[in-house]
């Protein structure tokens, strides 16, 4: 009886700690003196990631495509009091990513965190229609650049003891979003890819995880909820009356990056609030 109630009380404290954090109430600046890389961080659920890294107290290094696109979203956190920079990546080259890395290595002096949350979806439509151009840039993108950051930055972070890598997939990994073919499968790629890169980089001290978001609210996924009366339909079918918000993904993110998290490595972490499997 009393080992019984000690397992649960250790459950207790995991599921608190995990509400702390996604409520933004855990300790204050959980991740401070680290250096964190954010792909694709100039909007929605990447910029909101950085944001809240940067508000647990990394430093942030953000990337975008665009230049205007970095200096907006920079002047933006900085204007917060949040110690941010950036610069452009397009994580399909090879010059892109090592500038990245590079860059957070010159400022800060190394990598302790990274978030591959870069992502594209060219086609709607039916999957066997699909070209072999298509296929090649999703997975280029989606997996293949996912996997050649993290071995980019990997040998920086050994140089600081360890690090933490999480990697943005999405729920259509389980739940496949119609029209979405190749992304749908991209995304699946990534809960595999997770769980490879876990087993092999753990006795490096390198923890990684995965984040599955749901039906988030941006620009991205416009082509889904686009349209009040969609957006209304959608929110029915879902036990969490709403659809996600940027911010629902951030604090979920931080945790897995914290020592709180340091016993987490290999899981995906679903953020949906019920997210239909038919939209």
């Amino acid at each position: 009886m009393q080992k019984t109630g000690l397992v649960l009380s250790a459950c207790a404290r995991t599921w608190k700690s995990v509400q702390m954090a996604s409520s933004g109430v855990a300790r204050r600046n959980p991740l401070e003196n680290k250096v964190a890389l954010v792909t694709a961080s100039t909007d929605g659920i990447g910029l909101a990631i950085a944001q809240r890294l940067a508000q647990d107290g990394a430093r942030v290094v953000l990337s975008s495509r665009k230049q205007e696109n970095v200096d907006r979203a920079v002047a933006a956190l900085q204007g917060e009091g949040l110690s941010v920079t950036g610069t452009v990546c397009h994580v399909g080259k090879a010059e892109d990513r090592e500038r990245l890395v590079a860059t957070a290595v010159k400022l800060h002096g190394g990598v302790d965190i990274l978030i591959s949350n870069a992502a594209v979806n060219p086609v709607f439509g039916n999957i066997m229609d699909v070209t072999e151009e298509v296929w090649d840039k999703v997975l280029d993108i989606n997996v293949k650049a996912t996997a050649l950051l993290t071995k980019a930055v990997v040998p920086e972070m050994e140089k600081r003891g360890g690090g933490s890598v999480v990697i943005v997939a999405s729920i259509g990994a389980y739940s496949p979003f119609p029209g979405l073919g190749p992304y749908n499968v991209s995304k699946t790629a990534l809960l595999g890819l997770t769980k490879n890169l876990a087993r092999e980089l753990a006795q490096r001290n390198i923890r990684v995880n995965c984040l599955a978001p749901g039906l988030i609210k941006t620009s991205f996924s416009q082509l889904l909820w686009m349209g009040k009366e969609r957006e209304e339909s959608i929110k029915e079918t879902m036990q969490i009356r709403r659809l996600g918000k940027p911010e629902d993904c951030a604090g979920i993110v931080s945790f897995l990056c914290s020592e709180d998290a340091s016993y987490i490595t290999g899981e995906t972490v679903v953020v949906g609030g019920g997210t239909p499997s038919r939209l």
